[in-house]
Protein backbone atom coordinates (compact mmCIF):
# COMPACT_ATOMS: atom_id res chain seq x y z
CA UNK A 1 0.00 0.00 0.00
CA UNK A 2 1.34 3.39 -1.26
CA UNK A 3 2.53 5.81 2.10
CA UNK A 4 0.17 8.35 1.26
CA UNK A 5 -2.62 5.88 0.75
CA UNK A 6 -2.28 4.21 3.72
CA UNK A 7 -1.98 7.28 6.09
CA UNK A 8 -5.21 8.45 4.41
CA UNK A 9 -6.71 5.55 4.99
CA UNK A 10 -5.88 4.55 8.53
CA UNK A 11 -6.71 8.56 8.83
CA UNK A 12 -10.60 7.98 7.66
CA UNK A 13 -10.39 5.03 9.84
CA UNK A 14 -9.86 6.41 12.64
CA UNK A 15 -11.95 9.66 12.21
CA UNK A 16 -15.31 7.37 12.00
CA UNK A 17 -13.70 5.96 15.05
CA UNK A 18 -13.23 2.41 13.83
CA UNK A 19 -9.47 1.88 15.85
CA UNK A 20 -9.09 -1.71 16.05
CA UNK A 21 -9.42 -1.67 11.97
CA UNK A 22 -6.63 1.42 11.83
CA UNK A 23 -4.51 -0.25 14.53
CA UNK A 24 -4.30 -3.53 12.13
CA UNK A 25 -4.67 -2.04 8.89
CA UNK A 26 -1.10 -2.49 7.97
CA UNK A 27 -0.97 -6.11 9.27
CA UNK A 28 -3.85 -6.79 7.47
CA UNK A 29 -2.83 -5.59 4.08
CA UNK A 30 0.58 -6.89 4.41
CA UNK A 31 -1.35 -10.95 4.90
CA UNK A 32 -3.68 -9.50 2.11
CA UNK A 33 -1.01 -9.63 -0.28
CA UNK A 34 1.09 -12.35 0.72
CA UNK A 35 -2.52 -14.40 0.64
CA UNK A 36 -3.31 -12.93 -2.83
CA UNK A 37 -7.36 -12.31 -1.35
CA UNK A 38 -9.45 -10.19 -3.01
CA UNK A 39 -11.04 -7.12 -1.54
CA UNK A 40 -14.21 -8.81 -0.13
CA UNK A 41 -11.99 -11.10 2.13
CA UNK A 42 -9.72 -8.12 3.45
CA UNK A 43 -12.76 -6.01 4.34
CA UNK A 44 -14.36 -9.20 5.95
CA UNK A 45 -11.22 -10.21 7.60
CA UNK A 46 -10.78 -6.20 8.84
CA UNK A 47 -13.84 -5.34 9.96
CA UNK A 48 -14.44 -8.59 11.48
CA UNK A 49 -11.55 -7.42 14.11
CA UNK A 50 -13.29 -4.37 14.48
CA UNK A 51 -16.34 -6.40 15.84
CA UNK A 52 -14.71 -8.51 17.66
CA UNK A 53 -13.23 -5.59 19.82
CA UNK A 54 -16.60 -4.11 20.42
CA UNK A 55 -18.20 -7.10 21.18
CA UNK A 56 -15.86 -7.57 24.17
CA UNK A 57 -15.49 -3.83 25.24
CA UNK A 58 -19.24 -4.04 25.75
CA UNK A 59 -19.07 -7.44 27.46
CA UNK A 60 -16.14 -5.91 29.79
CA UNK A 61 -18.30 -2.94 30.34
CA UNK A 62 -21.19 -4.82 31.66
CA UNK A 63 -19.28 -6.79 33.67
CA UNK A 64 -17.95 -4.16 35.09
CA UNK A 65 -21.55 -2.74 35.50
CA UNK A 66 -22.95 -5.94 37.05
CA UNK A 67 -20.25 -5.90 40.23
CA UNK A 68 -20.08 -9.51 40.62
CA UNK A 69 -18.35 -10.32 43.91
CA UNK A 70 -16.26 -12.80 41.93
CA UNK A 71 -16.17 -13.91 38.57
CA UNK A 72 -17.57 -17.46 38.71
CA UNK A 73 -19.04 -18.73 35.82
CA UNK A 74 -20.89 -21.90 35.49
CA UNK A 75 -17.89 -23.86 33.20
CA UNK A 76 -16.28 -23.42 36.98
CA UNK A 77 -19.20 -24.92 38.86
CA UNK A 78 -18.59 -27.94 40.69
CA UNK A 79 -21.76 -30.48 39.62
CA UNK A 80 -19.98 -33.19 41.91
CA UNK A 81 -20.74 -31.28 44.85
CA UNK A 82 -23.95 -31.03 44.02
CA UNK A 83 -25.52 -34.11 42.77
CA UNK A 84 -29.22 -32.93 42.99
CA UNK A 85 -28.44 -30.07 40.73
CA UNK A 86 -30.19 -30.47 37.03
CA UNK A 87 -26.86 -29.81 34.73
CA UNK A 88 -29.77 -30.05 31.45
CA UNK A 89 -31.77 -27.65 33.32
CA UNK A 90 -28.90 -24.82 34.24
CA UNK A 91 -27.77 -25.52 30.32
CA UNK A 92 -31.19 -24.41 29.26
CA UNK A 93 -31.30 -21.09 31.97
CA UNK A 94 -28.42 -20.24 30.17
CA UNK A 95 -29.43 -19.72 26.99
CA UNK A 96 -31.43 -17.05 28.34
CA UNK A 97 -34.29 -18.30 27.27
CA UNK A 98 -36.29 -17.23 31.00
CA UNK A 99 -35.17 -13.38 30.01
CA UNK A 100 -36.94 -13.26 26.94
CA UNK A 101 -39.85 -14.81 28.67
CA UNK A 102 -39.10 -12.21 32.02
CA UNK A 103 -39.24 -15.14 34.16
CA UNK A 104 -37.74 -15.33 37.59
CA UNK A 105 -35.47 -17.66 39.49
CA UNK A 106 -35.59 -18.42 42.72
CA UNK A 107 -32.42 -20.76 44.66
CA UNK A 108 -33.16 -21.89 48.06
CA UNK A 109 -30.92 -23.65 49.99
CA UNK A 110 -28.42 -23.97 53.09
CA UNK A 111 -25.37 -21.45 53.13
CA UNK A 112 -22.31 -23.60 51.01
CA UNK A 113 -24.49 -24.92 48.56
CA UNK A 114 -23.67 -22.92 45.49
CA UNK A 115 -26.43 -20.98 45.10
CA UNK A 116 -24.59 -17.25 44.53
CA UNK A 117 -22.21 -19.42 42.30
CA UNK A 118 -25.01 -20.35 40.17
CA UNK A 119 -26.71 -17.13 40.28
CA UNK A 120 -23.53 -15.39 39.21
CA UNK A 121 -22.83 -17.55 36.24
CA UNK A 122 -26.38 -17.34 35.14
CA UNK A 123 -25.69 -13.06 35.49
CA UNK A 124 -22.22 -13.91 33.60
CA UNK A 125 -24.37 -15.34 31.21
CA UNK A 126 -26.59 -13.07 30.63
CA UNK A 127 -24.20 -9.98 30.48
CA UNK A 128 -22.57 -12.18 27.17
CA UNK A 129 -26.04 -12.11 25.52
CA UNK A 130 -26.07 -8.09 25.80
CA UNK A 131 -28.45 -8.05 28.64
CA UNK A 132 -27.97 -4.83 31.40
CA UNK A 133 -27.19 -7.38 34.51
CA UNK A 134 -26.89 -6.01 38.38
CA UNK A 135 -25.86 -7.96 40.84
CA UNK A 136 -26.65 -6.95 44.83
CA UNK A 137 -27.21 -8.45 48.19
CA UNK A 138 -30.54 -8.05 49.72
CA UNK A 139 -28.77 -6.23 52.56
CA UNK A 140 -26.69 -3.68 50.26
CA UNK A 141 -29.99 -2.78 47.92
CA UNK A 142 -31.97 -2.19 51.13
CA UNK A 143 -29.38 0.06 52.51
CA UNK A 144 -29.08 1.24 49.40
CA UNK A 145 -32.59 2.27 49.24
CA UNK A 146 -33.09 3.61 52.73
CA UNK A 147 -30.08 6.17 52.07
CA UNK A 148 -31.82 7.37 49.09
CA UNK A 149 -35.13 7.50 50.79
CA UNK A 150 -33.72 9.87 53.35
CA UNK A 151 -32.07 12.01 50.79
CA UNK A 152 -35.25 12.20 48.68
CA UNK A 153 -33.74 10.11 45.73
CA UNK A 154 -35.41 6.89 45.83
CA UNK A 155 -37.61 7.53 42.65
CA UNK A 156 -34.46 8.07 41.05
CA UNK A 157 -32.66 5.05 42.58
CA UNK A 158 -36.22 2.64 42.02
CA UNK A 159 -36.28 3.83 38.09
CA UNK A 160 -32.30 2.88 37.85
CA UNK A 161 -32.99 -1.20 39.31
CA UNK A 162 -35.98 -1.09 37.16
CA UNK A 163 -34.10 -0.90 34.04
CA UNK A 164 -31.86 -3.91 34.38
CA UNK A 165 -32.74 -6.84 31.90
CA UNK A 166 -31.74 -9.09 34.99
CA UNK A 167 -31.21 -8.33 39.01
CA UNK A 168 -30.10 -10.88 41.06
CA UNK A 169 -30.83 -10.41 44.42
CA UNK A 170 -28.34 -12.58 46.61
CA UNK A 171 -28.60 -13.32 50.18
CA UNK A 172 -32.41 -12.77 50.87
CA UNK A 173 -33.32 -14.12 54.41
CA UNK A 174 -30.05 -13.84 56.37
CA UNK A 175 -30.91 -10.22 57.57
CA UNK A 176 -34.64 -9.39 59.06
CA UNK A 177 -35.66 -6.13 57.53
CA UNK A 178 -37.31 -3.20 58.90
CA UNK A 179 -40.55 -2.39 57.66
CA UNK A 180 -39.12 0.59 56.11
CA UNK A 181 -36.44 -1.62 54.27
CA UNK A 182 -38.90 -4.38 53.33
CA UNK A 183 -41.41 -1.95 51.64
CA UNK A 184 -38.81 -0.26 49.24
CA UNK A 185 -37.38 -3.74 48.80
CA UNK A 186 -40.85 -4.92 47.66
CA UNK A 187 -41.26 -1.95 45.44
CA UNK A 188 -38.00 -2.84 43.26
CA UNK A 189 -39.24 -6.86 42.96
CA UNK A 190 -42.78 -5.58 42.09
CA UNK A 191 -42.16 -3.07 39.61
CA UNK A 192 -40.01 -5.42 37.68
CA UNK A 193 -43.12 -8.07 38.01
CA UNK A 194 -43.23 -9.43 34.03
CA UNK A 195 -41.10 -6.56 33.19
CA UNK A 196 -37.72 -7.96 33.69
CA UNK A 197 -36.05 -11.17 35.51
CA UNK A 198 -35.40 -11.25 38.69
CA UNK A 199 -32.94 -14.29 40.99
CA UNK A 200 -32.91 -14.54 43.87
CA UNK A 201 -30.50 -16.33 46.27
CA UNK A 202 -32.04 -17.28 49.73
CA UNK A 203 -31.73 -19.57 52.61
CA UNK A 204 -35.23 -19.69 53.66
CA UNK A 205 -38.32 -21.74 52.84
CA UNK A 206 -41.10 -19.43 51.48
CA UNK A 207 -43.03 -20.25 54.67
CA UNK A 208 -40.65 -18.71 56.44
CA UNK A 209 -40.49 -15.12 54.89
CA UNK A 210 -42.45 -13.57 57.17
CA UNK A 211 -39.10 -13.54 59.40
CA UNK A 212 -37.49 -11.18 57.10
CA UNK A 213 -39.79 -8.77 55.87
CA UNK A 214 -42.04 -8.47 58.98
CA UNK A 215 -45.74 -8.65 57.95
CA UNK A 216 -47.46 -11.70 56.45
CA UNK A 217 -49.44 -9.56 53.96
CA UNK A 218 -46.75 -8.15 52.15
CA UNK A 219 -44.85 -11.61 52.12
CA UNK A 220 -47.82 -13.01 50.63
CA UNK A 221 -48.10 -10.09 47.65
CA UNK A 222 -44.32 -10.11 47.18
CA UNK A 223 -44.28 -14.26 46.70
CA UNK A 224 -47.37 -13.88 44.72
CA UNK A 225 -45.35 -11.58 42.13
CA UNK A 226 -42.11 -13.00 43.08
CA UNK A 227 -43.09 -16.95 42.28
CA UNK A 228 -45.29 -16.58 39.32
CA UNK A 229 -43.98 -19.06 35.93
CA UNK A 230 -40.85 -18.99 38.48
CA UNK A 231 -37.99 -21.39 38.22
CA UNK A 232 -37.90 -22.66 41.60
CA UNK A 233 -34.22 -24.60 42.47
CA UNK A 234 -34.16 -26.25 45.93
CA UNK A 235 -30.28 -26.84 46.32
CA UNK A 236 -31.07 -29.72 49.02
CA UNK A 237 -27.63 -30.99 49.15
CA UNK A 238 -24.96 -30.13 51.97
CA UNK A 239 -22.69 -27.53 52.20
CA UNK A 240 -20.10 -28.12 49.81
CA UNK A 241 -17.96 -25.45 51.64
CA UNK A 242 -18.24 -27.16 55.19
CA UNK A 243 -17.19 -30.32 53.40
CA UNK A 244 -14.07 -28.90 52.36
CA UNK A 245 -13.51 -27.28 55.90
CA UNK A 246 -14.02 -30.75 57.45
CA UNK A 247 -12.06 -32.62 54.73
CA UNK A 248 -8.87 -30.25 55.24
CA UNK A 249 -9.01 -30.55 59.08
CA UNK A 250 -8.71 -34.30 58.81
CA UNK A 251 -5.87 -33.93 56.62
Amino acid sequence: MMPAVGLELATNLKSLKLSTMARHLEEQVRQARAAGVDYAEFLASLTALEVDARRDHCLQRRLREAKFPLMKTLESFDYDAAPALDRRRIRELATGEYLADRRNIILVGKSGTGKTHVATGLGIEACRQGVRTRFVTACGLVNELLEANQERTAARVLAKYERYGLLIVDELGYIPLARSGAELLFQVLAQRHERASVIVTTNLGFGDWTQVFGDATLTAALLDRLTHKAQIIACTWDSYRLRETMRMKKS
